[in-house]
């Protein structure tokens, strides 16, 4: 259990009440920031430093649009690290009681000058009572950062605001280190960290942990660059604008974890119910995942089962096979943020069969398709040769998706840090929603989890909601287009049947999931695959379910927009013999030794 030590409340409050309106026109606020300057904690460790002094009032302000509202003078706080240890705090909004106006009128945007950026974001976001903005921070001694609050009243509210008032305080808590916290992501020389400012990618300090927050569904991201312009980004200044068209690949970053699947009845295991779903979990509506985030001294071999009624315990963990490449225990991977695309935008079926072309990863582009298993896995294994064009060194392994590495993506996705954790979503909608793009464009979302809807390309990636429930957590930093755009082939084979694939030979073991049985309760060594995807999660959602067979020994994941009579998403599966299929395209996963 994490303990709280120290604790500061009341450093900012904020006040708004509506007070006018004239005719039909929006009415008015009076909003008003009071707080201490200084709040020095008992323990000595942190203080907080209010630099506009005790108030801030800031009158006449109407509904405003986004780009009106930044433009607004913030409200800017320091905080300090007057001790010798490492300083541990997250930052939240305690709501008054007693409000009248519902956070749902607002926006804010919350920022430091170490590379964090909450993007423009609705209040309600965040949930309701006490809430936090940002979790597990940290400051070394003598160490500060500052803050800038922005908060305004969205252009939508309207005449039913007249007369509310809405009272928020910035609240900032210290802890003690978390058990529970995610291994640094590892980053090659040629990758850039980077965090999105709610228009565009921008280069992150990486030297901190401020540039990804899994308790708060914002995993780690990172991109790399074109050869011409990547010296240039790997010294520009934290906060610079990576430009699209230089970005060549994105990557997000999964940490090891062990997880356990609960069962309310001790019979079906489809999670448990938690904080996050509105009813008894079915196979429809599957619950959460438990994951604990582990070092790579860590390796869990329990039951990956557990009665919820009577809690967890440690012989009920299990650290998945993913984590595990060759002989080598992994801190975590780095996962494609989107399906595989080729350096020829202009090129037949997004790459097809040349093998000379470059993988790319990136959005709203023509996923690379109608290659086969040899094909997919050449072009993986090429991309950190000798002088690669992504400046990836000998210490990174990249490689085609193996099933057992699709599996951590979903079920991490399943659990309080993906999608299904976050709150925006409720119900049926925590299911990844579909790319149903007929053009196979990557990132693309139809606003919808179910099979229903029209072909097409409805929201983009980066669409708020609509679009970011596409990725697996509801939000940009996701990976997206593992529900629908095409079946993608992963690296997993019935007892090295070659079949159609055009593989000369089988590649060493590390880079593929061997199974011995068209059984899913045999399939790994006679026994059930923990951590694959198979048997424990078949049927989720209602996704459809082929296991590889002798005749079909290559397994696919994600569904194809094309299938349009099965139910597919995250936890699909099929499979056929590895050939040339115009609907079917492969994913990287690349591993920094």
């Amino acid at each position: 259990m994490n303990k709280k030590k120290y604790i500061i409340i009341s450093v900012i409050v904020i006040s708004i009440s509506i007070i006018a309106l004239v005719g039909t026109t929006y009415a008015l606020l009076t909003m008003t920031i009071e707080g201490d300057k200084k709040i020095t904690l008992t323990a000595g460790i942190l203080q907080v430093d209010f630099k506009e002094g005790d108030n801030i009032n800031l009158d006449n302000i109407a509904p405003m649009t986004d780009k009106q509202g930044l433009k607004t003078t913030p409200y800017t706080f320091t905080i300090t690290n007057t001790g010798n240890i490492n300083a541990y705090y997250h930052v939240s909004l305690e709501e008054d009681s007693n409000n009248t106006l519902s956070n749902s009128y607002l926006k804010m945007r919350l920022t430091n000058d170490k590379g964090y950026d909450s993007g423009v974001v609705k209040v309600n976001n965040y949930g309701t009572g006490t809430f936090d903005v940002m979790n597990e921070q940290v400051l070394e001694p003598s160490d500060n950062t500052t803050y800038t609050l922005w908060m305004w009243l969205d252009e939508d509210a309207d005449n039913s605001a007249q007369g509310k008032i809405y009272q928020s305080k910035i609240v900032v808590t210290s802890y003690d280190r978390k058990q529970n916290s995610p291994n640094v992501p590892e980053l090659d020389d040629g990758m850039i960290a980077v965090t999105y400012n709610g228009s565009n990618w921008v280069k992150a300090d990486s030297s901190t942990n401020y540039w990804y927050n899994y308790d708060s569904g914002q995993w780690a991201n990172a991109v790399t660059v074109s050869s011409d312009t990547r010296d240039n980004y790997l010294s520009a200044e934290v906060g610079t604008v990576i430009n699209m068209d230089d970005i060549e690949t994105m990557w997000v970053w999964i940490p090891r974890y062990s997880y356990t699947i609960g069962s309310v009845d001790g019979t079906n295991y489809y999670g448990k119910q938690g904080e996050y779903l509105e009813s008894t979990p079915t196979q429809a509506l599957p619950g959460e995942i438990d994951i604990k985030f582990v070092s790579e001294n860590t390796k869990d071999k329990g039951s990956a089962k557990y009665i919820v009624s009577e809690g967890i315990s440690d012989a009920d963990w299990y650290t998945p096979d993913a984590f595990t490449f060759g002989d080598e225990e992994l801190r975590g991977i780095w996962v494609g943020k989107f399906e595989t695309s080729s350096s020829d935008p202009n090129a037949s079926a997004g790459g097809g069969s040349n093998m000379n072309l470059d993988v790319m990863i990136k959005p709203n582009v023509t996923s690379w398709r109608s290659a086969n298993i040899n094909i997919a896995f050449t072009v993986s294994q090429k991309m950190n040769d000798a002088g690669n064009r992504y400046g990836f060194s000998e210490t990174t392994d990249t490689h085609m998706m193996k099933n057992s590495e699709w599996a951590v993506v979903a079920y991490l996705s399943q659990s309080k840090y993906g999608k299904l954790g976050n709150t925006n979503y409720s119900r049926e909608n925590k299911e990844v929603y579909q790319n149903k793009s007929d053009s196979y464009i990557t990132g693309c979302s139809s606003g919808l989890p179910s099979a229903n809807g029209s072909y097409g390309c409805q929201y983009t990636y980066d669409t708020e909601m609509n679009g970011t429930g596409a990725s697996t957590t509801g939000n940009i930093y996701g990976i997206y287009d593992m529900s629908g755009g095409t079946w993608e082939y992963v690296m997993a084979n019935y007892n090295d049947v070659i079949s159609t694939s055009g593989l000369p030979f089988m590649p060493d073991v590390k880079y593929y999931d061997k199974y011995i049985s068209n059984n899913v309760n045999t399939a790994c060594n006679d026994s059930e695959c923990l951590s694959h995807s198979l048997t424990e999660t078949s049927g989720w959602y209602n996704d459809y379910f082929i296991m590889v067979s002798e005749s079909y020994p290559w397994l696919l994941r994600g569904g194809s927009y094309g299938q349009m009579n099965n139910t597919y998403g995250i936890f699909s599966s099929s499979s056929n013999g590895g050939n040339v299929v115009d609907f079917i395209s492969f994913r990287l996963v690349a591993t920094i030794r």
